[in-house]
């Protein structure tokens, strides 16, 4: 059954996370097809199954390249250029720091600093060895192990975005697990924009700071109340740092990009988080196709423009700066 506005919702778990698929039609077959697409492109790139594609490239780092399908090489080659950039905390060559700490996977102690140390040697992004020729992707040091983690969301809610165009479908959202993408307007409704809520950190699931009303674009949100573990008085959270290998620290609380694709979401909230306010406003400067809403831990609310979204206030506790 519709609610009183008129949606369809579906939803299934997939990637370890509440997928939602909201439609202005009853269409369990579409539901069911977009769903089998999303389980078909985590069997792809996740590091959390033996036999994916990512998982074949770790095992072989040392010894021999990989080659890959399409979709795996252009998602590795575009997380590479993004983490060769200069200063930048996205690192696609993460995985040995994800898989030692374990957060939001029942770790919950800081691993010995000289073990952490040895790992950032297995971080370096330039070890990533692309041949555009054979499609192959080799990683030059045994123990080095890509992650996607920090990309393939927002790739994977491109392509279900694509399928549902290609389906003729103007208007619909998908949630997945966070990376929101909205294709039209919720018309039929009568509402003039998608109401997407921005959580409040460390409070009830249901607890927002506001509400952005979006069209046809991408809202993507990373925040340190996501997956994290407390330890002698100390917050320890699942944004890393490899250049220290421990998680970064700043005034943030979270990040949210609006963008009209949500690979950049995914991209744009890791480099902004660790850019921190001040040096991520500037940097947004120059890019207007992309926007940003950050949070920081005195309860400000800063956006780095408003030209695609609009954005209303709940929670009095925080302040527009």
């Amino acid at each position: 059954m519709p609610d009183e506005e008129g949606i369809y919702t579906y939803s299934a778990v997939l990637m370890g996370s509440p997928i939602l698929l909201r439609l202005f039609e009853h269409n369990q077959d579409l539901a069911s097809r977009v769903f089998r697409l999303i389980k078909q492109q985590e069997n792809i790139f996740t590091v959390n199954r033996p036999h994916s594609e990512v998982m074949a490239i770790n095992h072989a780092a040392g010894r021999h390249a990989v080659e890959v399908s399409p979709q795996v090489f252009y998602l590795i080659k575009r997380a590479k250029a993004v983490s060769m950039l200069k200063d930048s905390c996205f690192n696609l060559a993460i995985g040995p720091l994800v898989k030692r700490w374990k957060i939001g996977f029942q770790g919950n102690r800081v691993p010995p600093d000289e073990e952490l140390q040895a790992l950032l040697a297995l971080t370096d992004p330039g070890l990533v060895i692309l041949n555009e020729q054979d499609r192959s992707v080799m990683l030059e040091k045994a123990g080095m192990e890509i992650d996607l983690g920090a990309i393939a969301k927002g790739y994977i809610a491109d392509v279900v975005r694509d399928y549902l165009q290609q389906q003729h479908i103007e208007h619909a959202l998908i949630n997945l697990g966070g990376n929101v993408q909205t294709l039209g307007v919720p018309d039929s409704s009568g509402q003039q924009h998608w109401a997407i809520g921005l959580k409040a950190p460390f409070s009830s699931p249901d607890a927002l700071i506001g509400v952005i009303n979006v069209n046809n674009k991408s809202v993507v949100t990373s925040g340190i109340y996501e997956r994290y573990f407390e330890l002698d008085g100390r917050r320890y959270h699942h944004i890393l740092d490899s250049k220290s290998g421990y998680p970064l620290d700043n005034e943030l609380l979270s990040v949210t990009v609006i963008s009209t694709h949500s690979i950049d979401g995914d991209i744009f909230t890791t480099l902004l988080y660790g850019m921190g306010v001040e040096k991520g406003l500037r940097y947004l400067a120059g890019l207007p196709e992309i926007e940003a809403i950050f949070v920081t831990k005195d309860r400000q609310v800063i956006f780095s423009s408003q030209h695609q979204f609009s954005f209303t206030l709940i929670d009095n506790r925080y302040h527009m700066a």
